[in-house]
C-alpha cells in the first residue's frame, strides 16, 4: 500500500466515507420519490384523457369499437389516423 491509506488505518476517513454514502442514499431516495410522483401524475392524466374521450364519443353516439375505419380509396387520400412529427 504505497501512499494509500486504508479505512482501517484512518478511521476518520472511513466515517467520512460513510457520511458521504448516507448523503447520496438520501438524495437518491428523494429522486426516486419525485419520479414516483411524476409517474402517478402521468397515469392520472391518462385516466382523465380516456374519460374525456369516452364522454365525447358517448355524446356523439359512437364508441371506439363501433367506429368503422376508412381506407384510402384513391390517390391523394390517406388512411384515417394521426401523424405526429417531432
Amino acid at each position: 500500500m504505497a501512499g494509500k491509506l486504508s479505512p482501517t488505518t484512518c478511521p476518520s476517513r472511513a466515517f467520512l466515507r460513510v457520511a458521504v454514502l448516507e448523503m447520496e442514499k438520501e438524495r437518491r431516495g428523494r429522486e426516486r420519490d419525485s419520479a414516483v410522483r411524476r409517474v402517478k401524475s402521468i397515469e392520472a392524466r391518462f385516466a382523465e384523457i380516456e374519460a374525456e374521450k369516452a364522454e365525447l364519443l358517448e355524446a356523439t353516439g359512437e364508441t371506439l369499437l363501433s367506429r368503422p375505419r376508412r381506407r384510402a380509396n384513391g390517390p391523394g387520400l390517406q388512411p384515417e389516423g394521426v401523424k405526429l412529427r417531432y
